[in-house]
C-alpha cells in the first residue's frame, strides 16, 4: 500500500504540493474547511476541518487515521497553520516540527524573544498594551515605526507609522487584527528586504530560495504595506547574500527547527542583517512551489514532502542546477464591482510568462488594499537575465490592469 500523506490546506496555492504528492505516488487526504476547496479536486480523500482549528484537525485526522487509513506523514503548503500541523504529527507520532517550534513561528513576541536569547539581530521592537504606550514609544524612537499584530498573517494589520498617522486609529486596526488582540511595535530598518527560504536536514541547512523584496507601492499603499512580488536572482553582493541566507538558517536553528523548513523575512541594514521573522513551513505566494524550482531547478517541494514522511534526503538533491531569472508581480486594479477580468489565455502568450493567477472573478468586489489577500492576482515570468524577467512581468501587469472593467 503506498503512503498516506495529511495535506492541511486546500487553497488554490496548496494544488501543487497536492499534485507533487500524487506524482511522487502518494495517497493524498487534503484538509480545509471549505467544502468547494480546489484542492479537493485532486485529492483521494478530504477531511472537511478548519486548518486554523486544531482541536478540530487533529480530532478528524485521528479519525481518519485509525478509521479509515493510517496516515505517514503531515504537511502544510502556502498555509500559515504550522501549529496545526505539528498538533496532528505529534497525536499520530509523525514526523514534524515540535508544538513547542510550531508555537515560537506563530508567535512574533514569543520568536523575537527567543532570537535575541540566541543572539540572533532583530530590529528592536516591543509589546503595545495601549494607544498611551504607542504614543510613548513613538515619542522615545522617533519615526518611521512599524505596528503589526503579534499573530496574525498575509500583512493583515501591518502599518507604516510616521507623523500624519493616527496612533489611536494604528493601534486599533493591529489589535483587531490579532486573535489575541495583542500589538508590538518595531524599529524600520532601512535596507534591501529578501526573502529566503531553506530546507533544514538533521540541523544542517541548504538554502535554495533568495529572492529581493519589491516594496514600490509603499508610498501608494501606506500606511498599509503591500509587497508588489519579488524577484531572483538577487542584485545584493554574493557575501551579503550568505551572511543573509545564514542567518536565516541560525535564526531556524534557535527556533528549534532540526528537520523542516526555514523561511525568512529579512533586511540588510546599516548594520548587517537582521531577522524580520521566521516561519517555519513552506511559503505561499508560490515562491516554494514554483519561483525557487524555476530559479534553481530544484524540487523544494518533493523534498519537503520526503522530510514530513521521515525519509532521508541526500544532499545532491537539494543542489542547485539552474539558474534562471524569475519575477513574480501583483495585480492592482482600481477599487469596485468586477465586470470584466482579463483574457488569461492571451496574457500567457506574452513573453517570459510562466504562470497567471487571477483572485478575482466577476461579481466580485475589489476592495481598498490592505493586506496581501486583497491582491488580485499574480504573473511569474521567466527569463535568461533579471531585466528581462521584471520587464516581462511589468508588461503583463499593465495589460491586465487595462484590460480589467471596474464599476
Amino acid at each position: 500500500m503506498s503512503k498516506t500523506l495529511l495535506i492541511v490546506s486546500g487553497g488554490i496555492e496548496a494544488v501543487p504540493g497536492i499534485l507533487k504528492a500524487k506524482e511522487i505516488g502518494l495517497h493524498v487526504v487534503v484538509s480545509d474547511y471549505n467544502p468547494e476547496a480546489p484542492g479537493f479536486r485532486y485529492a483521494d480523500d478530504r477531511i472537511i476541518a478548519s486548518t486554523y482549528d486544531v482541536r478540530e484537525t487533529v480530532a478528524a485526522a485521528e479519525e481518519y487515521h485509525k478509521n479509515v487509513r493510517p496516515l505517514d506523514g503531515v504537511i502544510c503548503v502556502a498555509s500559515d497553520v504550522p501549529l496545526t500541523v505539528a498538533s496532528v504529527a505529534e497525536k499520530l507520532g509523525l514526523p514534524g516540527l515540535s508544538i513547542k517550534t510550531a508555537r515560537l513561528a506563530g508567535d512574533k513576541l514569543a520568536m523575537k524573544d527567543r532570537l535575541v536569547k540566541g543572539g540572533i539581530p532583530v530590529p528592536w521592537y516591543k509589546p503595545i498594551m495601549s494607544v498611551q504606550e504607542l504614543e510613548e514609544v513613538c515619542r522615545m524612537k522617533g519615526f518611521p515605526l512599524i505596528i503589526k499584530p503579534v499573530d496574525s498573517r498575509g500583512a493583515r494589520g501591518v502599518l507604516w507609522l510616521d507623523q500624519d498617522i493616527d496612533l489611536q486609529w494604528a493601534f486599533n486596526t493591529a489589535q483587531e487584527n490579532s486573535p489575541t488582540a495583542r500589538v508590538i511595535a518595531e524599529e524600520f530598518i532601512r535596507g534591501p528586504q529578501i526573502s529566503t527560504e531553506a530546507v533544514m536536514v538533521d540541523g544542517i541547512g541548504y538554502n535554495l530560495g533568495f529572492s529581493d523584496r519589491n516594496y514600490e507601492y509603499l508610498e501608494r499603499f501606506k500606511p498599509h504595506i503591500i509587497e508588489n512580488g519579488g524577484t531572483q536572482p538577487s542584485t545584493l553582493p554574493a557575501f551579503m547574500q550568505k551572511d543573509i541566507a545564514d542567518l536565516a538558517i541560525k535564526a531556524g536553528r534557535a527556533l528549534g527547527v532540526v528537520n523542516g523548513i526555514v523561511k525568512g523575512d529579512m533586511v540588510y541594514g546599516p548594520n548587517g542583517p537582521m531577522v524580520i521573522e521566521i516561519a517555519t513551513r513552506l511559503s505561499g505566494g508560490y515562491f516554494s512551489t514554483d519561483q525557487i524550482p524555476l530559479h534553481t531547478g530544484v524540487d523544494m517541494l518533493k523534498a519537503a514532502i520526503k522530510l514530513a514522511l521521515g525519509e532521508e534526503i541526500k544532499p545532491q538533491e537539494l543542489e542547485k542546477r539552474e539558474d534562471r531569472a524569475v519575477a513574480i508581480r501583483y495585480f492592482f486594479p482600481p477599487e469596485g464591482l468586477v465586470v470584466k477580468t482579463p483574457d488569461i489565455s492571451m496574457l500567457e502568450k506574452m513573453a517570459g510568462v510562466y504562470k497567471i493567477v487571477l483572485s478575482v472573478q466577476p461579481g466580485e468586489i475589489i476592495a481598498k488594499q490592505t493586506n496581501h489577500t486583497k491582491r488580485a492576482g499574480c504573473v511569474i515570468t521567466v527569463a535568461e537575465t533579471r531585466e528581462d524577467a521584471v520587464r516581462y512581468a511589468r508588461d503583463v501587469v499593465a495589460k491586465a490592469e487595462m484590460e480589467f472593467i471596474i464599476h
